[in-house]
């Protein structure tokens, strides 16, 4: 066994024994779920965070997520590598953005031990950075026709189409390619709309306004709470709004450490996003959260959490802790809520108007949460209900092994809910029995 092998196995080891000491005295609180969580108080983790997460397994030959009563699923394509996110173009293609983590070198042990984990996760490692189009040319629910799209990216990850303009949010930028209906690859290097900081949190969602005048874009931060100092993090954290007609581009919304998924509510017209809240303060503190995202709003981080709870860790900014706003719906803690849908009533059987969320899993708690797709129930405008699972099996019952791991949503062509899996290297189709 290799130095890194070996010093997976001790950060396993080590990870194991901190999660059971906690476990211990502090019990399993109960899931943060809702408009009005109970969020436990923070106990910070120090130099010795939990740290848990499944080795990668994929899925045997005939092996499928759990779906939902009233509900079946079956692999809508296979074979690709690490799908993180899915756009339905107009005319019924599906494009998968396939891309990898790829970390900067560890600065501290730490460090080096989160590497070593998600290396064993099937989290990290030499990005594909392509584009795939998929197309169900003869409506099966099975993708015969697959094309390599784009290729020779930087970890592509949202995806939109304006008019006759296909957009890319590369970790580095947003650019723009010419795109022609029923094109099953895209030619040239692409026009550079923004230029974003990469690495840390990298992906780069992207959401066209209806009117298709602006684009919205996800960036996440650099670092958990800030601790590499708040001037490299200057223009993350943060929701960006793109003017397409000037090429201008200004900060919607800040103070969203890692805000992912993006939809419109179509009641109200409002932009929601899920967000992955900050680590090392507990398993339920503070959960992830699905909110709506008010123009020109704060949201907390780093200096706090649901709304004005202060983290202690943290240089405080007073002026900016009393204008942070609450988000709307909390999500339990590091389920690392991802990807994000507005699921009209009717799509599927049994489930009205919500969001459809992807929930990636978790690293930092003591039994580990998410690992599924779940729905969030709507009426006017507003989350109105417990979340409900779409699909699960992701996670083997002990928590040895993960099978999948579910990422980006979207329906599908023929109103199916496209899932993708970034370890099973799977887009999944759920649809009623």
């Amino acid at each position: 066994m290799g130095e890194a092998g070996l010093f997976a196995q001790v950060v396993a080891v080590v990870g194991d024994a901190a999660r059971r000491w906690r476990r211990l005295q502090h019990g399993t609180p109960a899931m943060a779920v809702g408009t009005t969580p109970v969020i436990p108080a923070a106990r910070p983790q120090g130099n010795l965070p939990t740290l848990k997460m499944p080795t990668a397994r994929g899925w045997a030959t005939g092996q499928l997520p759990v779906a939902a009563p009233g509900l079946k699923v079956n692999a809508f394509a296979t074979g690709l590598k690490h799908p993180r996110w899915i756009h339905v173009l107009p005319n019924g293609d599906v494009t998968v953005a396939e891309a990898l983590f790829e970390p900067d070198p560890p600065r501290s042990l730490f460090d080096r031990a989160m590497v070593a984990t998600l290396r064993r996760a099937a989290a990290i490692g030499p990005s594909p950075n392509r584009i795939t189009l998929l197309r169900d040319a003869d409506h099966d629910g099975v993708a015969e026709v697959r094309d390599t799209f784009l290729e020779n990216l930087r970890q592509p990850f949202g995806m939109a189409l304006v008019g006759d303009t296909f957009y890319v949010g590369h970790t580095d930028g947003v650019l723009a390619y010419a795109y022609q209906p029923g094109a099953t690859r895209l030619a040239g290097a692409g026009r550079r709309l923004s230029t974003h900081k990469p690495g840390g949190h990298w992906t780069r969602s992207l959401l066209a306004s209806r009117d298709g005048l602006r684009l919205y874009v996800g960036v996440g931060s650099l670092s958990n709470i800030g601790e590499r100092g708040m001037d490299v993090e200057e223009g993350r954290a943060c929701i960006v709004e793109i003017d397409l007609a000037r090429g201008s581009s200004r900060i919607f919304a800040a103070g969203l450490r890692n805000p992912v998924g993006l939809a419109w509510e179509p009641v109200t017209g409002a932009l929601w996003t899920v967000v992955n809240e900050r680590d090392g303060l507990g398993d339920e503190t503070p959960p992830d959260y699905l909110t709506s995202v008010r123009e020109g709003g704060f949201y907390g981080w780093p200096y706090c959490y649901w709304g004005r709870t202060v983290d202690d860790r943290v240089p405080q900014d007073a002026a900016l802790v009393a204008t942070a706003l609450q988000p709307d719906y909390a999500l339990g803690g590091h389920t690392a809520s991802l990807g994000l849908c507005w699921l009209p009533a009717g799509t599927l059987p049994g489930y009205g108007d919500g969001m459809v969320i992807g929930q990636h899993g978790s690293w930092n708690r003591s039994t580990l949460s998410g690992y599924k797709v779940v729905h969030v129930p709507f009426a006017n405008g507003r989350p109105a209900g417990p979340p409900r699972d779409i699909l699960s099996g992701f996670l083997a019952p002990d928590e040895s092994v993960s099978y999948g791991r579910p990422v980006g949503v979207a329906i599908g062509p023929d109103a199916a809910l496209l899932v993708a899996d970034d370890v099973g290297d799977v887009v999944w189709r759920v649809s009623g029995v």
